[in-house]
């Protein structure tokens, strides 16, 4: 195991810190940010405003949004285009209230037009929810693996149940059904976290469980049940988790990735790493607030890495780096990319204080912390993303609520022309999400922001923009996994 060393009087100053901001969450108050005001970047281009077509809105209490999006390309043509939908039976109040259970959607291109719609009505999704994006039949197009909402005569269910949800398999040139399951394994599930807050977190994943060419399996994830299932719906495995309390149960989002190197994905959850089979390799509570983890490369290898107190961990199950709880008392999100270029391989984005702006930058080199910065303040404080802004082969730079960050320099700036989000005004959901993406011009990413309780979506291109160097959507994990919020 790795513990930080620092010099004693730093270790003061920085517990000193660590109560202040401690104390902010507990009184309410925010701690004094850097960087609060900025010029927006010179180099960032509104690509386009793209308005959600009009018969896919809704209204709600004088409301009129769009819903939670995903992108792929449905129609085969090499441009990405965009699916917007919306969910039935969310929690009646507080912060789970919206709709769980996908019942409609659109889809449409990048000029707007639209493709098709299915479903009716909705409301905002509660969180981002089970709908994934990817081609499925082999022909080219995106098509779309998600639940859907199936009320039954006589079957009396609201948030706390999925007995009239199945999964379904969407062609993503029409939308119509090609195939279509219902799982024990999914519709006898029910809340059990007290507090709902891990069962408002379902979420389906992409995963190669099988060693096939490419991804052909789904990672469900249902509050305290994990189900994998095979490119036709039929049910692979199943665990079930014994921990379900409020900041004591596993990561809201899981991540899959091969980390044992044998051609096929595990499951990380942050206290469990479940191999291909559905069997265990390791079991470890490791801390409190275990709410994001990844699979990524740290000094060289594939590795879990686990918010709850800063965790790097082996496939084996050994711990290789453990930041603690004093350091990070509620690992909200975590983030790994190339960050720095004065460091060598992938750093670590910690935010190490909950729903909080402070984020730990740490070194895959030499396993400490080389800054601890203050972003700005944003709803709700999550939704972080790397984007490789400058190109793939350049230090990537954050996305964090409609800023872009350096974290070399520990500066942002925000992009221009961003609507000020509406925030817990209308829903907790309502602030901009990203899925970096390559959309237009050459091989650096652009942003597509979005604002579930908003009617348009923002895509930022880096400048100078050469629209003949573009070759065409290709999609890899980060946009058909998208890590969204956790």
């Amino acid at each position: 195991m790795t513990l930080v060393h620092t010099h004693p009087v730093a270790s003061l100053i920085f517990l000193v810190f660590v109560f202040c901001v401690e104390l902010s969450v507990v009184t309410g108050d925010e701690p004094k940010l850097q960087g609060t005001e900025a010029p927006p970047r010179e180099d960032a281009l509104l690509y386009r405003k793209l308005a959600i077509p009009v018969e896919y809105l809704v209204t709600r209490t004088g409301h009129t949004f769009g819903g939670d999006l995903r992108i792929g390309d449905f129609n085969g043509d090499g441009q990405c285009d965009f699916l917007v939908y919306r969910c039935n039976h969310g929690a009646p109040r507080g912060a789970h209230m919206g709709g769980m259970k996908p019942a409609f959607m659109g889809a449409f291109e990048l000029d707007g037009t639209p493709l098709w719609q299915v479903g009716e009505g909705g409301n905002h999704p509660s969180r981002p929810m089970s709908v994934a994006v990817k081609d499925w039949t082999g022909d080219g197009a995106d098509d779309v693996i998600c639940f859907w909402h199936k009320p039954q005569t006589g079957l009396n269910t609201d948030w706390q149940s999925l007995a009239d949800v199945v999964v379904q398999l969407r062609d993503g040139h029409t939308g119509n059904v090609l195939r279509e399951a219902t799982s024990k394994a999914i519709t006898e599930r029910r809340r059990k976290d007290p507090v709902g807050a891990n069962w408002v977190h379902q979420r389906l994943l992409i995963a190669n469980f099988r060693g096939t060419p490419e991804p052909r399996d789904i990672a469900v994830k249902l509050g305290d049940t994990y189900v994998a299932l095979d490119e036709r719906l039929n049910v692979l495995w199943t665990y079930e988790t014994q921990w379900v309390k409020y900041s004591q149960c596993p990561a809201y989002i899981p991540a899959v990735g091969d980390i044992d190197g044998d051609g096929r994905d595990e499951l990380l959850t942050g206290y469990h790493l479940i191999d291909d089979d559905g069997s265990l390799m390791w079991k470890n509570k490791l801390g409190a607030n275990m709410d994001s983890v990844t699979v990524d490369r740290w000094q060289g290898n594939t590795r879990a890495i686990c918010s709850g107190f800063g965790h790097v961990m082996t496939a084996e199950g050994q711990v290789e780096l453990s930041l603690g709880k004093q350091i990070v008392p509620h690992g909200q999100e975590v983030r790994v990319a190339d960050f720095h270029s004065g460091h060598a391989g992938n750093e670590m984005v910690l935010r190490a204080f909950g729903h909080k702006p402070t984020v730990h930058l740490v070194s895959s080199q030499t396993n400490k912390i080389i800054n601890t910065i203050e972003l700005q303040f944003s709803p709700t404080n999550v939704g972080m993303e790397p984007v490789f802004w400058n190109g793939p082969d350049k230090a990537a730079l954050l996305y964090n609520g409609g800023w872009l960050w350096d974290l070399k320099t520990a500066k942002g700036n925000p992009l221009p022309g961003v609507s000020p989000p509406n925030g817990g005004k209308v829903h907790r959901m309502g602030f901009y999400h990203a899925i970096p993406a390559n959309l237009c011009g050459d091989d650096r990413e652009e942003l597509v922001l979005w604002d579930s309780t908003a009617t348009d979506i923002c895509i930022y291109t880096p400048k100078p923009l050469d629209q003949s160097a573009y070759r065409g959507y290709r999609a890899g994990p980060r946009q058909y996994n998208p890590r969204i919020m956790d």
